[in-house]
This record gives C-alpha cells, sequence and structure tokens, in this order.
C-alpha cells in the first residue's frame, strides 16, 4: 500500500509533502493494514519506552517503591521538563536513595520554549531531572538499587539494566539483537537498536493483546500504558500530541512519540499494536499521520471516534504575527 502523504499548504497551494510508512498489527502477527515500507529496520528512538520500562514493573522495583500512574506514566515520558515533571523525576530517585547527580541521560533545556523561557526568567538553569528522559532513567536506576546492582554506569549496553531492555525489545518484536543489528546511541546516552515498523507494530499489539508473551509481561505492559492512559500529562506534557491522542479517547489508545518523526502505540479494546515514521523524521508530519491511522483504525468500529481523530489529523500553520497561513493535512484520497 502508499504512503500516508500528509501535506503542507501555504495559502490555496501544497509547499511541502511528508511520506509516511506504518504498519498495524494485531497481537498474533497479521498486519491489520501496512503503508509504504514497514519492513526496513528504523530506530524507534523515545517511542518504545514503555517496553524500556517493563522490568520496572516485572522486577517488582514499581512496587517496592509505591509508584502509581502518575510514577510509572513519567517512567515512559519524553516530557516537557516543566515543573511537575522535574519534581516527579527527583522524588522517583529519593524513594531509592539516589538523587539528580546520579543520572546519567544528560542536561538540556526544556524542548518547550515557553517553559524554557520561564525557567530562565526565573534565574533558573536546567540539570539532569530537566532532560526530557529524566523520568525513564529514574525508573532504570530504580531497578537496579532495587536488584542489588551497580548504578553507576547503568547507559551502558553491558550493564544489566540495559541487557533487560533489550531482551524485552528483542522478545516482544521476534528481533534478534545482536552484534548485527543495526544500533546506535540514543540523546540520553542509552543504546537504541533498529528494527522494522511491523516488529514494533507486533510489539505493541502483543502488549495490548497478551498472544505469545507470559501472562506477566502483558500484565506489566497493560499496566504501563494505562498509567500513561490515565496520566498523559506526566508521560509529555502541555498542549503536547501524544496528550491530545490519549484524552480523545481516554483509556482506548495509547499513542507515545518517538524523536525523528516515529510514532508507535496501541488501541487495547481491539489488540492492535501500531508504528510510524516519517521519513524526513518531522514530528509535525509524524504527528498529523498518527491521528489519520488512529482514525482508519476506528472507521470500521465507531465512526464518530473516527471523525474525532480526523480532526486531529489537521494543524493549523501561523505566521509570527498569529495569522493562519495553512495547513498541515493528510492527503485527500
Amino acid at each position: 500500500m502508499s504512503h500516508i502523504v500528509i501535506e503542507a499548504t501555504r495559502g490555496n497551494a501544497v509547499e511541502s509533502l511528508h511520506l509516511v510508512s506504518a504498519a498495524v498489527v494485531d497481537a498474533g502477527g497479521q498486519a491489520v493494514t501496512s503503508h509504504g515500507d514497514i519492513e526496513t529496520p528504523v530506530y524507534p528512538r523515545s517511542a518504545i519506552k514503555v517496553m524500556q520500562a517493563l522490568p520496572l514493573v516485572e522486577s517488582g522495583a514499581a512496587d517496592r517503591y509505591g509508584f502509581g500512574a502518575r510514577e510509572l506514566s513519567l517512567a515512559c515520558a519524553s516530557h516537557s521538563g516543566e515543573a511537575p515533571h522535574v519534581a516527579l523525576a527527583a522524588d522517583i530517585l529519593g524513594r531509592a536513595g539516589l538523587g539528580e547527580a546520579n543520572l546519567e541521560c544528560g542536561c538540556h533545556w526544556p524542548f518547550d520554549q515557553k517553559v524554557a523561557i520561564a525557567l530562565a526568567q526565573g534565574g533558573g538553569t536546567p540539570n539532569q531531572l530537566h532532560n526530557n528522559c529524566s523520568g525513564k532513567h529514574a525508573g532504570f536506576l530504580c531497578t537496579a538499587v532495587h536488584l542489588g546492582e551497580e548504578t553507576q554506569g547503568y547507559v551502558g549496553a553491558a550493564h544489566p539494566v540495559q541487557r533487560r531492555a533489550r531482551q524485552a525489545i528483542a522478545d516482544l518484536t521476534d528481533t534478534e539483537v545482536g552484534e548485527e543489528t543495526p544500533s546506535g546511541i540514543d540523546g540520553c546516552s542509552i543504546p537504541t537498536y533498529a528494527a522494522s515498523l511491523r516488529a514494533f507494530a507486533l510489539g505493541f499489539g502483543r502488549l495490548t493483546g497478551g498472544t505469545g508473551i507470559s501472562q506477566a509481561r502483558a500484565a506489566a505492559g497493560r499496566r504501563l500504558m494505562d498509567a500513561c492512559m490515565a496520566e498523559p500529562f506526566f508521560m509529555a506534557g502541555t498542549q503536547r500530541a501524544c496528550v491530545a491522542l490519549m484524552e480523545a479517547a481516554p483509556g482506548r489508545v495509547f499513542a507515545k512519540t518517538g524523536a525523528e518523526g516515529v510514532f508507535c502505540g496501541a488501541v487495547p479494546e481491539l489488540g492492535f499494536g501500531f508504528a510510524l515514521k516519517a521519513h524526513d523524521g518531522g514530528t509535525r508530519a509524524a504527528e498529523s499521520a498518527v491521528a489519520q491511522l488512529i482514525s482508519d483504525i476506528w472507521r470500521p468500529q465507531d465512526a464518530a471516534l473516527s471523525e474525532r481523530y480526523a480532526e486531529l489529523a489537521r494543524h493549523t500553520l501561523r505566521n509570527w504575527e498569529g495569522t493562519a497561513v495553512g495547513e498541515i493535512r493528510p492527503r485527500r484520497a
């Protein structure tokens, strides 16, 4: 099937085009629908943080430290560095007797411009808790402490924390993760491994459908996704696409963004997992395409919900004066 095509318009003309590949797979591995190239390996980046967080739940660390929905949502987050995100990441670390200095994710200003400006205006400077991945890293560290492991160097591929995450990804996606696997270092310094969009969609289909994996793993995956759907702000932030996608159908859609135009997610009640990538790495294209993909998934089941997501697939483009100058939208069939 052809790519999803996302148009950027200016006035009454199409100014730019983005090509997006996407896969929707059920828990048994059957393709529900596909667009473009779903077999060439891609880096999932932050879109699979739920898979990386599975050992936090499976090991018993989440229960030991009393983590509820907010904490588990932050453990799967690419957050905006807002004050509640920073405070909760610090609290998670504190429950394991750790602090900001134990993080190895690096420091950056909050990606959200308004949040970064507010921090600077208040005389603040960012630390590692502002890193959009600090919640995930806090979860890694809590798991290591719970299991009696050395925390220093937890981002390295040979550390038990990363070995567990790598094995969870391999098991869920039916992908051999070894020396021949395309791999690299993610923005937050942990390893990232490439696989096909079909494989990542399968992984989320398995987590939501419980087929082909243990009951314990399925329960852990659902617990994490349920936490994100219950507390989407802590997985993302104010006016973020992930929040809008999950709040449009509370408890019925899980969606997680990743860098370079990737989205993964699941529709639990249908047992479907999905994964997509905008080939030019454009976030604006990925956000439009994932809303359209979810709309298409729901169309045979719930026309009103399908239309709600179709509306989310269209974004008005405004210039610096706030004037509407065009839009981002899926190309009409």
